[in-house]
């Protein structure tokens, strides 16, 4: 099996609906948060260059597009997400690499971020070179934040005002990385412990507000 992981054209319209079927699916399999995706709007990153997809003898196998904010200062990759007859290969680390790589020529003074749930995902970034980051580090347009609208976890981020949410917000910064290469090694157990103890804070906030609310 031959897996090739290219820029997407035109031609790989034809895998936009099965790419936004697999990333909800995987999401509700996860049981976490997700900003839906339309076919409409995964066409216009293919178009426009800003997007790659990894194809096994011709099929899709895996994808993740690029998104820039406040005129190329902040860049993201979103939408990751590997087909699950290709799982457990390594394809979401090589397809985040050269999708990290491509961002690097695309956007060369950006900082390149991302806020996600998933400890792969972060283990991923870490080895790429981001560190974990208070979400004020990040993007601070509002189009990017209103893309989490459809997310399961939207209002525990507008409780916040944008500062927090169960997402965890990592950042890489290329002129740091020229001054000094940082080394942010991973720690799934402390992540996933930090997790834990935002969820919890999140859930007793909630109950003391509903105790309230009865009373």
């Amino acid at each position: 099996m031959k897996i090739s992981i290219v820029v997407t054209q035109e031609e790989h319209f034809k895998f936009a609906q099965e790419i936004c079927d697999t990333i909800e699916s995987s999401a509700l399999l996860r049981g976490t948060g997700i900003a839906k995706r339309t076919p409409e709007y995964i066409q216009k990153k293919m178009s426009n260059g800003d997007a790659m997809i990894a194809l096994a003898d011709g099929k899709f196998a895996g994808f993740c597009y690029i998104e820039s904010w406040e005129h190329g200062k902040f860049v993201a990759h979103s939408g990751l997400i590997v087909h699950p007859d290709y799982r457990s290969l390594g394809l979401a680390k090589k397809i985040k690499s050269k999708v990290f790589e491509y961002s690097l020529k695309r956007y060369p003074d950006a900082k390149i971020f991302g806020i996600t749930t998933g400890l792969a995902v972060m283990k991923i970034n870490s080895e790429l070179g981001y560190k974990p980051v208070p979400f004020s580090e990040l993007t601070t347009d509002p189009s990017f934040w209103a893309g989490c609208k459809t997310c399961t976890n939207f209002p525990i981020l507008q409780s916040k005002e944008n500062k927090m949410c169960l997402c965890t917000g990592m950042l890489y910064d290329p002129k740091e990385k020229q001054k000094n290469p940082p080394r942010h090694p991973f720690n799934e157990a402390v992540l996933s412990r930090l997790k834990k103890i935002k969820q919890a804070l999140f859930l007793n906030k909630i109950l003391s507000f509903v105790f309230l609310f009865k009373i």
